[in-house]
């Protein structure tokens, strides 16, 4: 049985090319034994650009597909097309022409519907990258969250952690213990992206005491003995002190108002307001 010819087809966008590799591909599961070569042109910005692509794809004998939102781009694939007899397919173009006719407004903003996806997957990254970081895990990697969250066991870290990373932001957190330093990999971090979660120790204590019911336990050790508590939070208190790590009193706040404080650091580290 002879082989089957490759096919090659363009892909031009004066976006991402997102939008017409999907359409293509959704088309394509219908050929399956077919050999194809995928040729990707996003970003196609000038007419002289989109007919530059036009003439390659003319010399490699492919069929051009496009999404263009700009009309002149449009225009131009269409009549470079044209003149070197390349096949062509505008994907976009009939749904755009018929939106024209309905709302009377012409779209000429490319890259769109990719911006709305970004948010969207940014958001799952970051649920991820939380989940796969919570309660010091995940420490090999740890430079690449946007923020960390220390502090002693139950300062509300985790829940602050998931309510970032819907967000779209990658939070980890990494426990505080009274008797030894912070792991090697927290160390190393810029200390802007640290913010230690405190708050006082009749608070914290009433939280201890209220997961050790939840347990169905009498006590764990000394984890919610007034004295440890205090120990605790001053050990913590001090390892941020000694890191220079902002802090931030957890005490009475809800999980949103903590993250909101957070935010707020984070965008005056962003806007070097902080030294």
């Amino acid at each position: 049985m002879a082989a089957l010819q490759q096919r090659t087809f363009f892909v031009v966008s004066d976006g991402t090319g997102r939008t017409c590799q999907t359409v293509l591909k959704a088309a394509l599961v219908q050929y399956p034994e077919e050999p194809i070569q995928l040729v990707i042109k996003p970003n196609v910005r000038t007419p002289e650009e989109a007919q530059a692509i036009v003439v390659e794809a003319a010399e490699a004998d492919a069929v051009l597909f496009y999404t263009m939102v700009v009309p002149q781009l449009r225009r131009a694939i269409a009549q470079a097309s044209k003149e070197h007899l390349v096949p062509c397919v505008d994907v976009l173009g009939p749904t755009l022409s018929a939106f024209h006719t309905l709302f009377g407004i012409t779209s000429s903003t490319p890259g769109l519907l990719y911006q709305r996806e970004k948010e969207h997957f940014d958001r799952l990254d970051a649920i991820d990258y939380t989940l796969n970081h919570d309660d010091g895990a995940g420490l090999r990697d740890l430079n690449r969250a946007d923020v960390i969250l220390v502090g002693v066991s139950r300062a509300s870290k985790s829940s602050t952690c998931f309510y970032l990373a819907y967000q779209g932001i990658r939070a980890a957190n990494v426990p505080l213990f009274a008797d030894r330093e912070p792991p090697i990999e927290l160390q190393e971090v810029d200390p802007k992206r640290v913010i230690g979660l405190t708050m006082n120790v009749h608070r914290l204590q009433a939280i201890r005491q209220a997961r050790v019911q939840s347990l169905g336990a009498v006590s764990l050790d000394q984890y919610d003995d007034r004295r440890e508590v205090a120990r605790e939070l001053r050990a913590g208190n001090a390892i941020m002190a000694k890191y220079n790590w902002h802090s931030i009193d957890v005490s009475f706040k809800a999980t949103e108002e903590v993250a909101r404080e957070v935010v707020m650091r984070l965008r005056a580290v962003e806007q070097g307001l902080v030294e």
